[in-house]
């Protein structure tokens, strides 16, 4: 299941710097991983990936329709797999349930988070990438050993204690995300630090690689977007100076495109559906075995391409999509009244812990030379106490992925380049 890697959880808690742009000279290609996926790594990708366009479809029916989206489905799982070692009872099996992880024990996940970070970090040097985790805990406050050994060990992940009541301590956790996304997420966590919170687990993904056919700069010149209403508008529109080699495929609905980066290790991935109006139904219909399928259909052929240039930033608090995949208890505090609460008795004895807040934002720059994104997730933690021309030219999704193992670094949908 080498193409079926999925996106990954990044939470807040765990530190892990990845970065592919000082590996040595490469000569050619990248054509294959370092080394075949485990089972359980394999099993763990089609599970996120799987993930991934449940998140999109939860997210895209709590949207405004026409509204553009884009989450990294890598941080949001890292993130919430780190928290995933902390919880206990209803809240671990809820969480498990919502993160589509039953089949998989929590030690087969931990290794092959690990297994997946070691495999990304360095991929391909043509590209620069960066995976980071960190914990940042109210200072006095008192976790368990365990939780933050299995955080360090398995999400590279580096635990820090704050005086979350200094002045300086929302500015020092934001500075790390701002560092590690190249200024591209300023912050994501709240100035001052709200007094419940005592934990943040935070991922930062940063991503920037080059066409391996670019776009010629001087050819982008305004031209027709079809809007879902089937109505037209005007947008910056880049094209290749002749034709290059691409991948392409198509079904009955939708016709899908593949742009590599690099060295080929990674690429963006488009699909279009045919009729403009049809978005709403192709994000419904999203699955990992049907992605898996087009993903298997791609054949190269040399095309003229011409596409939208656009920039997004994105931002969405979880709380209410994740509750409605099955894990809301994780989000009750025990001091409510309710049939059930939050039990996070793994990262603290005392079950006095809730998550808060599940905050994720995205940046996007999709332009002639190539593609620059960057998310960041925090987990809060509280207590209580086909043509020879492809023209994209209408609403598409599209995502970002490492090709070999099939792990989707970040996926959105675009209705309206303009609106950016």
């Amino acid at each position: 299941m080498r193409r079926a890697f999925r996106w990954w959880l990044a939470a807040a808690g765990v530190s892990l710097a990845a970065g592919c742009g000082d590996g040595g000279p490469v000569t050619g290609p990248i054509t294959q991983l370092p080394r075949d996926l485990t089972a359980s790594e394999s099993r763990l990708v089609a599970t996120d990936n799987d993930l991934t366009f449940r998140l999109l479809r939860a997210i895209a029916d709590r949207a405004s329709p026409n509204s553009n989206l884009f989450i990294s489905p890598l941080s949001i799982a890292m993130a919430l797999g780190m928290t995933y070692n902390g919880a206990a009872g209803t809240t671990q099996a809820a969480m498990q349930s919502a993160l589509g992880l039953d089949a998989l024990s929590l030690g087969e996940i931990n290794r092959s988070y690990r297994g997946v970070i070691d495999l990304l970090r360095g991929l391909d040097p043509r590209v620069d990438f960066t995976l980071a985790n960190s914990i940042w805990y109210r200072r006095g406050f008192a976790f368990e050993a365990s939780f933050l050994d299995s955080c360090r060990t398995y999400f590279d992940a580096s635990v820090q204690g704050l005086d979350f009541t200094s002045p300086g301590a929302a500015p020092a956790i934001n500075q790390w995300v701002s560092d590690q996304t190249r200024g591209k997420i300023p912050s994501i966590v709240p100035d001052p630090v709200p007094s419940d919170v005592v934990m943040y687990l935070i991922n930062a993904v940063y991503f920037k690689g080059t066409w391996v056919t670019q776009f010629d700069r001087n050819r982008t010149v305004p031209g027709p977007f079809t809007l879902a209403d089937r109505s037209s508008m005007s947008v910056p529109m880049m094209s290749f100076a002749g034709e290059g080699w691409v991948r392409t495929g198509a079904d009955a609905a939708v016709t899908v495109l593949d742009l590599r980066y690099g060295g080929g290790a990674y690429s963006m991935t488009i699909v279009m559906p045919r009729d403009p109006a049809g978005m709403d139904s192709l994000v419904a219909g999203l699955s990992g075995e049907r992605w898996n399928a087009w993903i298997a259909g791609l054949d190269s052929q040399r095309a003229h391409v011409v596409m939208p240039k656009f920039k997004l930033a994105y931002r969405v608090r979880m709380n209410d999509v994740l509750a409605a995949l099955g894990m809301g208890v994780a989000f009750v505090p025990c001091d409510q009244v309710a049939s059930d609460c939050a039990d996070f008795t793994r990262m603290r004895t005392v079950r006095d812990l809730f998550v808060t807040e599940v905050l994720h934002k995205t940046f996007v720059d999709v332009n002639e030379e190539g593609t620059e994104a960057a998310a960041a997730t925090s987990v809060g933690v509280g207590t209580t106490a086909a043509p020879a021309a492809l023209v994209i030219d209408r609403p598409f999704v599209f995502a970002i992925r490492e090709r070999f193992s099939g792990t989707i670094l970040f996926v959105g949908r675009m209705m309206n380049p303009a609106a950016s």
